[in-house]
């Protein structure tokens, strides 16, 4: 038996660390000592403050989750770990798990981290994986011109990966003067307010207002890709300008599938491999924000979900 310790969310903005036993391992499972995780702020905020819409809350369930929706749940998907116990000990893991000291978790839903990518660059690997997602379902051609709202985590990686393998030009926009100096930090044209018309503009500000920018920059049969979810709040759109006469289309993008380009191609786990393989690249580490210590997360973590910070992306250490 082993004891451990997890995050859940208990009430409306209210989470707390609760105990658990481990069993051992059985065969085909290994236990896992967390070195860091990543909180993947859009998300869990929603479900911190209980804004998962009750016709969603089956197919937003993360895997190993425990609990359901609103609350109590034990809720997280970007865990960096090493085995302590089972096959392949003492190897550096990501697994899509909830925020938690120690674990046990099947073997084969564990992916080997690259060398050349760090502890706290592997915990992007979720957020990456769902700009990976996105990327994909925007089908972008050579050339075409690309637009990225919202310079968070997501919308970053997003520009990044369009500037790397899809060798088009790609503009990020967000109203922060410090998001756009950390865009362009990283190689990436960036503005804080619409201009221009684009083929492909993808949205992953979070806030409906970014949703309208879109569309305002949106050329002739341009592709709007929403990589945003916004929960149980509802948006309102400004249809009845040149949504129809310009010939828009506008593509939700989730995670949970595969896009469709590539789902005969790729798995599930192919996507994840690729993911950190992409998180190889230095400039990353500049996503890299706040650290909050697991033992702190009931103090720390509400206000930190809240503030935005920049650098964008917040970790837990253990």
């Amino acid at each position: 038996m082993t004891d451990a310790r997890a995050w859940w969310v208990v009430h409306r903005g209210q989470g707390e660390l609760r105990a658990e036993t481990l069993l051992p391992p059985l065969p085909g499972q290994v236990r896992i000592r967390m070195i860091a995780s990543g909180v993947s702020r859009g998300t869990e905020r929603l479900v911190f403050w209980g804004r998962v819409p009750a016709g969603e809350r089956s197919r937003m369930r993360c895997p190993f989750q425990v609990g359901d929706f609103p609350w109590p749940v034990k809720y997280g998907y970007a865990a960096v770990g090493a085995i302590e116990e089972g096959a392949r000990a003492g190897e550096r893991v990501f697994v899509l798990h909830p925020h938690q000291d120690r674990f046990v978790a099947p073997e084969a839903a564990v992916t080997p981290i690259p060398a050349d990518v760090s502890d706290a660059r592997a915990t992007l690997a979720a957020n990456m994986e769902t700009a990976l997602n996105g990327v994909w379902d925007a089908e972008i051609l050579r050339g075409e011109r690309v637009a990225v709202i919202g310079a968070g985590v997501v919308g970053l990686l997003v520009g990044c990966l369009v500037q790397q393998t899809q060798d088009a030009p790609v503009r990020i926009v967000d109203p922060n003067p410090a998001r756009c100096d950390l865009a362009r930090s990283m190689g990436l044209d960036a503005a804080l307010g619409p201009a221009g018309e684009y083929d492909v503009v993808i949205h992953a500000s979070g806030h409906p207002d970014g949703l309208g920018a879109a569309l305002d920059m949106a050329g002739f049969e341009a592709r709007i890709i929403e990589l945003s979810w916004f929960g149980d709040r509802p948006v309102t759109l400004p249809l009845g300008g040149a949504f129809h006469s310009q010939r828009l289309r506008l593509i939700s993008s989730q995670v949970g599938h595969v896009a469709r380009p590539m789902r005969g191609r790729v798995t599930h786990a192919e996507r994840m491999r690729r993911a950190l393989a992409a998180l190889a690249d230095p400039r990353f580490d500049r996503l890299l924000g706040p650290r909050i210590a697991f033992d702190t997360l009931p103090q720390n973590l509400p206000e930190l979900l809240e503030a935005a910070p920049t650098p964008p992306h917040i970790i837990v250490t253990y």
